[in-house]
């Protein structure tokens, strides 16, 4: 009898389980995440807010040395192999795949904001200016926040690209912008169309969008499946940890390699980006194989320090013995063979990986 009442309720549950296959639960106007997330007040809110704009940030939030870029050029670019990657800079990450050339979040401008004046400015430029980069077959983006929606970048990207694949809601801002209705293809999770070839997949994420004071959660935000023949590769985008790493993973999975936030994270913001922790169990969670974190060392969006996310991740990547590549901004990685990288976030003379594992280790402890 018991059995029977809990197989019952099970069963009147299980419409209201999110799985594979379920689009964004969308209600009065606003999109939402698979689960319903703890509503921060209206208190909460305004005490974030005057520590971050009144009570100054702790030391260590920026570099106090110039972060080193390799540079590139165009014919650098369209010179390269197949299969190609290199990060620009924060979720800004270019593809190179069936000799054609694909961007993720594309963000040149000097500040995440909404303003050119104030805000979040970058720790570097860009390893190559927005006029230098090759033609575009599409542009990839996740959400509407101004670290990953660069208005300007789009608008002078309208003419250069030939699609701009988005979550729905977002495309609509880019035909704002100017970009041609045609080229625009607006996708609900699970969704997926085709390009040159490749399978690109909106898959689910737990975030939150909105650019301004009233258009709350009014467009969707996605992660991203890439499916080119035999290889496999994820992006991200802006994410807390949840349950749908692992619906990804069985359906999509194993992935190459996970683009995965890892930076940017608080304890007061528990649910709308990972902790390292939880970024190196999403890539388990996907099945990856090899991990590039992104999300991280351009931008100040948080009270760590800006090197944290990478020490970080590379103790927890080293104890689990997870393949980790961090690329300096600019430099080339083989999505086939990708390479670990140097530790170039470490201070001069200390550039060997387990300097920055130990410090991770030392910092945790403290």
């Amino acid at each position: 009898m018991k059995l029977a009442l809990i197989l019952g309720v099970l069963l009147m549950m299980a419409p209201l389980m999110p799985k594979a296959g379920d689009p964004a639960p969308f209600q009065d106007g606003r999109y939402h995440n698979q689960r319903q997330l703890p509503q921060d007040s209206v208190f909460k809110k305004l005490r974030i807010g005057f520590k971050f704009l009144f009570m100054g940030k702790p030391p260590g939030t920026r570099p106090d040395v110039e972060i080193a870029v390799q540079s590139l050029s165009r014919q650098q670019l369209l010179d390269a192999p197949d299969r190609s990657l290199w990060r620009l800079g924060h979720s800004t990450v270019l593809l190179k795949l069936h000799e054609r050339f694909f961007i993720t979040d594309p963000v040149f401008a000097e500040r995440a904001s909404p303003v050119q004046w104030a805000g979040p400015q970058r720790f570097h430029q860009p390893p190559l200016k927005l006029d230098d980069l090759p033609p575009l077959t599409a542009v990839i983006l996740s959400h509407d926040h101004y670290d990953h929606l660069d208005e300007q970048a789009i608008r002078q990207l309208a003419d250069q690209a030939e699609y701009f694949l988005a979550p729905k809601g977002v495309g609509d801002l880019l035909i704002e912008w100017g970009v041609e209705e045609a080229k625009v293809r607006q996708l609900d999770w699970w969704q997926q169309t085709e390009v040159a070839g490749i399978r690109f997949i909106a898959t689910p994420a737990q975030h939150f969008s909105g650019r301004g004071l009233f258009d709350s959660n009014s467009t969707l935000w996605a992660s991203w499946v890439i499916l080119d023949e035999n290889l496999r590769v994820f992006f991200s985008g802006d994410t807390g940890y949840f349950d749908g790493f692992k619906q990804i993973g069985e359906q999509y999975g194993p992935f190459d390699v996970t683009l995965i936030e890892t930076g940017a994270y608080n304890l007061e913001w528990p649910n709308v980006h990972m902790q390292p922790e939880q970024s190196l169990q999403a890539h388990l969670d996907l099945r990856g194989r090899w991990l590039l974190p992104v999300h991280n060392g351009t931008f100040d969006l948080s009270v760590h320090t800006w090197y944290e996310p990478f020490d970080r991740i590379l103790a927890l990547a080293n104890a689990a013995q997870v393949p980790l590549s961090t690329p300096q901004m600019g430099e080339r990685v083989s999505l086939d063979q990708p390479h670990s990288g140097p530790a170039w976030w470490l201070p001069k003379p200390l550039r060997n990986p387990q300097e920055g594992s130990d410090r991770a280790m030392a910092m945790r402890q403290w």
